[in-house]
């Protein structure tokens, strides 16, 4: 897979193995344990985009020109409603375009997911450009579509070919519990990320948030977003008691679905822990 990305020319050669060495296949490896090699790779190539994607947004030339960014989505968005079509050129485009296949729901979600996460980098882009800062809640809500938590989670939909039905996804206890998995995967990247974002003067980081909100120094904000943490995983398993039954082929899509979606969450935390990103 790795020529596969190479045949992309974003990064030149020091960037790109310094890109590589971020442990790509490890990670979906142990986000996707179960999917076969066919699935893993697509799982592989749509990291490869995301992350590129996101380097571009965020630490890149067009980190603090929110214009820029958006009209390079807007390319993207140009071909997310034309998978159908020619291969893009635009390279983020063309690799978004490789990542294609799917059940027609999880296509679906990942389309209007992929629209959350676009205007969410947007948004912060015009917040890194401004120098402003969220309320912790409006940074809460925020972050859930920039770390394209939703994305990932169709993506887990396609490693082992569920096929989910719309109205357990608008049933009020899978949208709470979709929103505690949201924090609980993006709180502890905020956690792992903060001393490489505050070296590099960007301030779009929950402990940031939290210090200014409660004026409070770095360790208590700090000690503050674990027992934030450690309230969302509380949360979530409330949640997991309370859903209603469907039909047992509905009942054991959404209890493998909920699995999944928990191994890939593990699969993430781990990797924040253990990659040189």
């Amino acid at each position: 897979m790795t020529k596969w990305f190479s045949k992309y020319t974003m990064y030149d050669e020091k960037e790109k193995q310094k890109f590589l060495a971020s442990q790509f296949d490890f990670f979906a490896g142990i986000s996707f344990p179960d999917c076969d090699l066919e699935h893993l790779e697509t799982c592989l190539m749509f990291y490869f985009w995301a992350f590129a994607a996101d380097d571009l947004a965020e630490e890149g030339e067009l980190a603090n020109r929110p214009e820029e960014v958006e009209k390079r989505h807007m390319i993207q968005r140009s071909i997310i409603n034309k998978l159908d079509g020619p291969e893009p050129e635009y390279p983020y485009a063309s690799m978004l375009w490789q990542c294609k296949t799917a059940s027609p729901g999880a296509v679906r979600r990942f389309i209007e997911s992929y629209y959350l996460h676009s205007n969410s980098h947007m948004e912060q882009g015009t917040l890194r450009q401004e120098e402003r800062l969220y309320s912790v809640q409006e940074f809460i809500l925020m972050r859930r579509a920039t770390i394209g938590s939703s994305l990932v989670k169709t993506i887990t939909e396609y490693s082992v070919d569920l096929d989910v039905p719309d109205y357990v996804f608008e049933h009020p206890v899978m949208k709470a519990m979709s929103d505690a998995t949201d924090d609980i995967l993006t709180w502890p990247n905020d956690l792992c990320s903060f001393n490489k974002e505050q070296a590099d003067g960007d301030y779009q980081n929950l402990v940031f948030i939290i210090m200014a909100e409660h004026k409070v120094d770095l360790q208590t904000a700090l000690d503050m977003l674990v027992d934030m943490t450690a309230q969302r995983v509380q949360d979530y398993l409330n949640l997991k008691k309370q859903l209603p039954t469907w039909d047992p082929k509905v009942d054991a899509a959404v209890a493998k679905y909920n699995k999944y979606i928990e191994y890939m969450i593990q699969g993430c935390i781990v990797w924040y822990y253990s990659s040189p990103r």
